[in-house]
Protein backbone atom coordinates (compact mmCIF):
# COMPACT_ATOMS: atom_id res chain seq x y z
CA UNK A 1 0.00 0.00 0.00
CA UNK A 2 1.51 3.53 -0.77
CA UNK A 3 1.81 6.12 1.76
CA UNK A 4 -0.65 7.90 -0.42
CA UNK A 5 -3.52 5.62 0.01
CA UNK A 6 -2.57 5.00 3.70
CA UNK A 7 -3.11 8.83 4.36
CA UNK A 8 -6.38 8.46 2.54
CA UNK A 9 -7.47 5.23 4.53
CA UNK A 10 -5.76 6.74 7.98
CA UNK A 11 -7.56 10.53 7.42
CA UNK A 12 -10.89 8.67 7.38
CA UNK A 13 -10.04 6.26 10.83
CA UNK A 14 -9.19 9.43 12.35
CA UNK A 15 -12.56 11.40 11.57
CA UNK A 16 -14.51 8.09 12.44
CA UNK A 17 -12.30 7.93 15.76
CA UNK A 18 -13.07 11.73 16.59
CA UNK A 19 -16.75 11.75 16.07
CA UNK A 20 -17.10 8.26 18.35
CA UNK A 21 -14.83 9.54 20.73
CA UNK A 22 -16.71 12.76 21.04
CA UNK A 23 -20.33 11.15 21.16
CA UNK A 24 -18.88 8.82 24.05
CA UNK A 25 -17.33 11.71 25.87
CA UNK A 26 -20.79 13.64 25.64
CA UNK A 27 -22.54 10.62 27.36
CA UNK A 28 -20.18 9.98 29.94
CA UNK A 29 -20.23 13.39 30.66
CA UNK A 30 -24.08 13.12 31.41
CA UNK A 31 -23.70 10.35 34.47
CA UNK A 32 -24.72 12.01 37.62
CA UNK A 33 -21.27 11.93 39.65
CA UNK A 34 -19.57 13.94 36.59
CA UNK A 35 -22.63 16.17 35.35
CA UNK A 36 -23.13 17.19 39.47
CA UNK A 37 -19.79 18.04 40.27
CA UNK A 38 -18.20 21.32 38.56
CA UNK A 39 -14.25 20.32 39.30
CA UNK A 40 -15.38 16.40 38.23
CA UNK A 41 -16.21 18.19 34.95
CA UNK A 42 -13.81 20.19 34.58
CA UNK A 43 -11.00 17.45 35.25
CA UNK A 44 -13.06 15.20 32.70
CA UNK A 45 -12.93 17.54 30.00
CA UNK A 46 -9.35 17.49 30.13
CA UNK A 47 -9.18 14.14 30.50
CA UNK A 48 -11.16 13.45 27.12
CA UNK A 49 -10.38 16.52 25.30
CA UNK A 50 -6.69 15.63 25.47
CA UNK A 51 -7.43 10.98 25.36
CA UNK A 52 -8.26 10.69 21.80
CA UNK A 53 -4.20 11.47 21.38
CA UNK A 54 -3.28 8.31 22.43
CA UNK A 55 -5.70 5.89 19.67
CA UNK A 56 -4.87 8.56 17.09
CA UNK A 57 -1.05 8.04 17.47
CA UNK A 58 -0.81 4.17 16.11
CA UNK A 59 -2.89 5.27 13.36
CA UNK A 60 -1.01 8.91 12.59
CA UNK A 61 1.74 6.60 12.60
CA UNK A 62 0.84 3.87 10.23
CA UNK A 63 -0.05 6.78 7.88
CA UNK A 64 3.74 7.89 7.77
CA UNK A 65 5.25 5.07 7.66
CA UNK A 66 7.40 4.89 4.14
CA UNK A 67 6.42 3.04 0.75
CA UNK A 68 7.98 -0.25 0.76
CA UNK A 69 11.02 -0.31 -1.98
CA UNK A 70 10.21 -2.37 -4.97
CA UNK A 71 13.06 -4.76 -6.42
CA UNK A 72 14.96 -3.40 -9.58
CA UNK A 73 14.86 -5.10 -12.36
Amino acid sequence: MTIRTRKFFGAIALICLAFVWSMIGMVVAQFPLIANSGMLQWIYYIVVGIGWVLPAMPIVSWMLRPDAQQPEA
